[in-house]
């Protein structure tokens, strides 16, 4: 499987330090924004090819698949490019920043028949795969889900400290985390979504703080906080609250809800979600079937989205 990777920022980094991890994989060509980036990160993985443009490697026969870990607003263009130019594609969340844009990448999708896959990492950590198949085996409901997604960023910073060159959004990236794993954990569609959010920040042009409820059709529910403004713990912190237990996952950490340990290691073969990520994206390639987290499977997601963005415009 040769593999080439757009975007060396953060997680550029976790996907490539996830792809050396598996068996049979070759990166063969990097692209970023600036050359030099693209090239120390080339030399320092030891990939062959190092470029700032994305329609030049597409065109490379070393490449059967693609990467993307580039801004929000190049996503849904930039995966629809790559699967015309017949090559397989995994998508950083999120897949899009409007409903009708992920439609689109879905319906290109279906026209190549080429592997789409996002970046849901919820759906491969070993903390919430844990609980998935506990809900799969009837040991578990979840009767609510209570999110907080918390970052300090009131400048356009990226995961790793280092200045972004575009605006981060809590609706149609980070709030697409928690939708999605809340519809995939409970097994239904959302039914009922509200949302309100506070001022908007007058240089970033975003929402710091933002609030949002979920309720599908047979009465779970899920309440999100999202907010840029918090000083203190930072990431995403996931209270299931169920008919038989009540766990708290933090990334690939389960702790029960007096806070006691549960271990995780067996769960997969590895205990880094980005890895299992990748991993699942090869592995549908070479099986030739549609993986977790195809464009088709988290659709329902961003139509949530999208009516919430319809509400939070009204709001202003």
């Amino acid at each position: 499987m040769r593999i080439a990777l757009a975007g060396t920022g953060a997680f550029g980094i976790k996907h490539l330090d996830g792809l050396a991890n598996i068996d049979g994989v070759t990166v063969t060509a990097l692209v970023s924004r600036r050359l030099e980036q693209a090239e120390e990160v080339a030399n320092k993985y030891q990939v062959g090819y190092a470029s700032t443009d994305l329609d030049e490697v597409l065109a490379r026969d070393d490449v059967d698949a693609v990467i993307l870990c580039t801004p929000t607003q190049l996503h849904a263009a930039q995966s629809i490019a790559a699967m015309r130019a017949g090559k397989h594609v995994q998508v950083e969340i999120p897949v899009a920043d409007s409903w009708a844009d992920a439609q689109e990448v879905q319906r290109v999708q279906r026209e190549t028949g080429k592997v789409c896959m996002v970046g849901h990492t919820r759906r491969f950590n070993p903390s919430h795969q844990w609980v998935r198949r506990r809900i799969l085996a009837g040991e578990l409901s979840i009767q609510q889900m209570d999110v907080q997604t918390y970052f300090f960023r009131r400048t356009n910073m990226n995961a790793a400290g280092q200045p972004r060159s575009w605006t981060d959004h809590l609706l149609w990236h980070h709030a697409a985390h928690t939708v999605d794993l809340f519809q995939y954990q409970a097994g239904e569609q959302t039914q009922i979504a509200h949302a309100a959010q506070g001022p908007i920040h007058p240089e970033l042009g975003i929402a710091m703080d933002m609030s949002i409820q979920l309720r599908t059709p047979s009465g779970k529910i899920c309440t999100l906080s999202l907010s840029f403004n918090n000083d203190g713990p930072l990431g995403s912190f996931f209270r299931y609250i169920c008919d038989n237990g009540t766990y708290i996952a933090r990334y690939d950490d389960l702790v029960t809800g007096r806070e006691e340990p549960i271990d995780v290691s067996k769960v997969d073969v590895s205990t880094n979600g980005i890895e299992l990520q990748d991993r699942e994206f090869v592995a549908a390639i070479s099986e030739g079937r549609e993986p977790n987290s195809s464009i088709a499977s988290v659709l329902g997601c961003y139509r949530v989205l999208g009516e919430l963005e319809t509400q939070l415009a009204s709001q202003r």
